[in-house]
């Protein structure tokens, strides 16, 4: 029987974006399989987690391509942003606390290019106007980050529903970022 490794990786996420110190033996239970298997297509926890780092960064450049950042305003540009983003905020969760992925030279360049893209949208709005300019566009871009992060934990832990995710976002880093005369 083949495995799919999607799903694995995708229960695998969900495990872990609710119980970061999951084992693997809990992580394989939960994606139906056995620990070997697991470890078959892991190696470890290690591999498991650069795997799901790869998965986030492809679904995210896929939400920033889907977002047409270039279209209408920059504050449009981040509600379509945070829209598309929301169906991976728990996997983003997750991998915004996993230390192992910013430490050393090894870093993904694939975090680079997504930060190069959600800061020119911030800087976008900078140079229209419509963003505060005090404010860095790379500090803006972090601010998205922690937002969207703490925005799935609230919503996995059941402290704040699902369907207030988008507006809660939207409106605590547009309140911070807008340009105010």
């Amino acid at each position: 029987m083949a495995v799919d490794r999607d799903r694995v990786l995708r229960s695998a996420a969900a495990l872990l974006t609710r119980k970061s110190t999951a084992t693997m033996d809990e992580v394989a239970r939960a994606a139906g399989i056995s620990r070997a298997t697991l470890h078959r297509q892991f190696a470890g926890r290690d591999a498991l987690v650069r795997a799901l780092e790869a998965l986030g960064i492809e679904e995210c450049e896929a939400a920033l391509d889907a977002t047409r950042l270039d279209e209408g305003t920059a504050q449009e540009a981040l509600r379509r942003l945070v829209k598309e983003l929301e169906r991976v905020a728990g996997l983003l969760a997750f991998l915004y606390t996993e230390n192992q992925l910013f430490e050393g030279e090894g870093q993904n360049e694939g975090w680079a290019r997504l930060d190069a893209r959600m800061a020119a949208l911030f800087r976008r709005g900078q140079e229209g106007g419509e963003f505060r300019i005090d404010l860095s566009p790379a500090w803006l871009t972090e601010a998205l980050y922690g937002l969207m992060a703490s925005g799935a934990w609230a919503v996995t832990e059941g402290r704040v529903a699902a369907k207030d995710f988008h507006y809660m976002i939207v409106e605590l880093l547009l309140g911070g970022a807008l340009r105010r005369e």
